[in-house]
């Protein structure tokens, strides 16, 4: 997306409060998503935005990535490096990373083309071992409300996504059709407590998730 775009769109679709509300329920998320990314590894945060997810991941390196570079400068926390970038291209990181994440990011791609390259971008750019974490709206369970949003282009269900990182290069370690709720705007959960209590309740996903999580690993025998 064009980044004067993006920007226009975020102003105007968050307030301070909401993206207060946001930073603090994402601490609960990442603490469930830490077993996921190596502490003491490198972390990459692939359409970053407001830096909610790689501001409060425990990783001993951290990058965030993002075609808006003035949302990631004003956003990012003092340890992260950021990096002005589209998402289909991952400069300088040939094997260098353990762990690539990327959050409400491909449904605003321009083509499916671009996706695919971005998925083997990050395949490149990991290490042998190393993961890529999708957390990502499932058509399949927020169709009704999916094109709220003026910036969603392409969908995806969990059963796509899932054949576009196997075709990648990705052995799929986790498939979760139903996850988060679709918007942080939701009604529920949204207080840090409240998160953590329905992560730890899996059923309620299914009531609730309205969002994809997927984590494929790049094969420890990888040849790129």
């Amino acid at each position: 997306m064009n980044p004067i775009l993006e920007s226009s769109i975020y102003q105007i679709r968050f307030t301070e409060l909401e993206l207060a509300e946001a930073r603090a329920s994402w601490r609960p998320i990442c603490r469930y998503l830490q077993r996921y990314v190596d502490p003491h590894g490198a972390t990459l945060d692939l359409g970053a935005g407001y830096c909610h997810f790689i501001n409060s991941i425990e990783s001993r390196h951290k990058v965030a990535l993002d075609i808006n570079g003035e949302t990631l400068r004003r956003f990012a926390a003092k340890d992260v490096r950021c990096v002005e970038a589209a998402g289909s291209e991952l400069p300088d990181a040939s094997g260098s990373l353990d762990t690539v994440f990327a959050s409400n990011v491909y449904e605003h791609f321009p083509s499916r083309e671009d996706v695919a390259r971005s998925c083997r971008e990050v395949y490149r750019a990991l290490k042998p071992g190393g993961r890529f974490i999708v957390l990502q709206p499932n058509f399949a369970y927020c169709s009704k409300r999916y094109f709220d949003y003026f910036d969603h282009r392409l969908i995806f269900t969990h059963k796509g996504m899932a054949e576009g990182l196997t075709i990648s290069g990705f052995h799929l370690e986790r498939v979760t059709p139903r996850f988060l709720p679709y918007t942080s705007q939701s009604a529920l959960p949204k207080k840090p407590w409240m998160v953590s209590l329905y992560l730890a309740f899996p059923p309620a996903w299914h009531i609730l998730g309205g969002q994809m999580l997927l984590v494929g690993v790049k094969k420890k025998d990888a040849v790129d």
